[in-house]
């Protein structure tokens, strides 16, 4: 696995690159194209005057400006790095400013509602390449992004049917450059598959940790006190930005409600065998599903080091 990015590009591939919204993986975008000299020119978009400031101060763009209107004029690629539901207000507000030949592409990890929302505003020659980068942390912010965060990750691109082919490679070109792994489907096949590996895991994570504030007969205290591994992994994901999750169950809620429909259907099952011991099923289950994480660790999506490769303090 690449632990760095590599060297800087001889030729950019874009000339004007604007970053719509500047948290956790728009300015890691921005960190990881100024390093890399993808574009000759980076405008940041923020509606925010304090994350504007940091911007500025952290140095990650050459120019940083709240009006995205006037921040996409002239830019050959505009990149929406704001929650899902923002989309079809930003894409209508931006749509008159975008110049022919313009590729528009986002990093939501909802895409049949982004197509929904972005296509019908665009003019004619605007070049939309949504795109997925399953990449991410806990943190949220200017100050939480870093160069590396796409290494080794994997892209999903979901052009829409009679997508140009030269915007589509050039995306492509885009996170590969960054050091990603990029694979092409359908929206369709992409919001059903991210409902399963990502979006129910989170709604999990946060209904779990909901349930243990919640409960009376436990204080808060000695829940944060003795939280084993498990239940402080699901806190680490329930940490994650609630307005862009609260989106993504909103705007996926199709293959999420069918993917809970599986689930609850499992859970039943699994009760059951505990219920009438039934220790053989339990035992298959869990060998199964000790598989997939092997696989996902040879795949160099997750470490194997112990405790999730958390660094240990030494004395």
């Amino acid at each position: 696995m690449p632990e760095r990015l590599g060297p800087p590009a001889e030729t950019p591939l874009f000339q004007r690159l604007a970053i719509i919204g500047f948290g956790l993986i728009g300015s890691s975008l921005a960190r990881a194209v100024r390093h890399l000299r993808i574009a000759r020119e980076i405008v940041a978009i923020d509606q925010s005057p304090a994350v504007l400031e940091r911007i500025e101060a952290l140095g990650l763009a050459d120019r940083a400006t709240g009006d995205a209107r006037e921040g996409v004029t002239g830019a050959d690629f505009v990149i929406l790095c704001v929650p899902v539901g923002a989309y079809s207000a930003l894409a209508e507000c931006i749509a008159s400013n975008l110049e022919p030949g313009t590729i528009l592409s986002d990093v939501g990890s909802v895409k049949g509602s982004v197509i929904r929302q972005v296509e019908p505003h665009l003019p004619a020659g605007v070049h939309f390449v949504p795109a997925h980068p399953v990449a991410g942390t806990e943190y949220s912010g200017p100050d939480a992004g870093f160069a590396t965060l796409f290494l080794n990750r994997w892209c999903i691109l979901t052009p829409p049917d009679g997508a140009d082919a030269q915007a589509i490679e050039k995306v492509r070109q885009f996170w590969s450059a960054l050091g990603s792994n990029v694979e092409i489907m359908t929206a369709q096949h992409h919001d059903l598959v991210l409902a399963i590996t990502s979006h129910v895991p989170h709604l999990i994570a946060y209904n779990i940790v909901g349930t243990a504030a919640d409960l009376e007969t436990v204080t808060q205290s000695e829940v944060i006190k003795f939280s084993a591994g498990g239940f402080r992994d699901f806190t680490r994901i329930a940490a994650s930005d609630p307005t862009m999750w609260r989106d993504v169950f909103l705007h996926n809620k199709d293959a999420v409600l069918e993917m809970l429909g599986r689930l609850n259907e499992d859970i039943a099952l699994l009760a059951r065998a505990i219920r009438w011991g039934e220790g053989d099923k339990l035992f298959d289950l869990f060998t199964r599903t000790r598989a997939i994480r092997r696989g996902i660790i040879s795949l160099g999506q997750e470490t194997a080091e112990p405790d999730f490769g958390r660094r240990r303090e030494t004395p």
